[in-house]
């Protein structure tokens, strides 16, 4: 399988694309739906990801790789849970709203206009290179 693009979402109030970046490296973790949790385990070294405000600003702000695919999530204390490790690898030279998303054709369907509380969730490549284009940025 080739590489596969996804979409986080964070609250920048909680942790944000500048402390990411700053950190340089962190594991996703903290995810407690089964859809999200199915979708970090399905990501695999290398794969893309789109880094979501949301609540504050609703723009995608920058773009992450996977470093290290699913394992178990330390912060779970029950449960069957997961995280991947992620590093940031370049932000978007211009934030790409939510409202910018839902107008254009070619993302207006994303998952994340349609099912507004999931966290991790997968991008089409064409849906990828389209937010690229819209944030003036080459990933």
């Amino acid at each position: 399988m080739g590489k596969q693009y996804w979409l986080v979402k964070q609250e920048p109030d909680a942790y944000s694309w500048q402390t990411f970046v700053a950190d340089g490296q962190t594991a996703w973790t903290g995810v407690r739906n089964f859809q999200a949790r199915n979708n970090l385990r399905a990501m695999k070294t290398g794969d893309l990801v789109l880094y979501y405000h949301s609540n504050v600003g609703k723009e995608v702000v920058g773009c992450a790789s996977v470093a290290r695919e699913a394992y178990p999530d330390p912060t779970a204390t029950e449960g069957d849970w997961s995280c991947v490790d992620l590093i940031p690898h370049r932000p978007l030279a211009q934030p790409v709203t939510l409202d910018q998303l839902k107008a254009d054709a070619q993302t207006q369907d994303l998952l994340l206009i349609r099912h507004t509380r999931l966290s991790v969730m997968p991008v089409s490549a064409t849906a990828f290179r389209r937010i690229a284009e819209l944030g003036k940025t080459r990933l």
